[in-house]
């Protein structure tokens, strides 16, 4: 018997991220929508500094630990 293998990618840690066609990316503007794949959370972000506060929100909350 083999030990159970864990996904190297699990689907939990999952998200969508949609940058705006106008979106200044090579000049720090950034603008889109973000969603974690398996709670259907999601949020409109208009900064690289929003778009990782959520990421980070959504993987420390306990349920995510599992």
């Amino acid at each position: 018997m083999t030990p159970k293998q864990h996904p190297s990618l699990p689907a939990k840690r999952a998200f969508v991220v949609q940058v705006q066609a106008d979106a200044a990316v090579g000049q720090g503007q950034w603008q889109g929508r973000v969603e974690h794949l398996v709670s259907y959370r999601a949020i409109r972000f208009e900064s690289l500094e929003e778009l990782l506060g959520f990421i980070v929100e959504v993987l420390t909350e306990p349920e995510a630990q599992e």
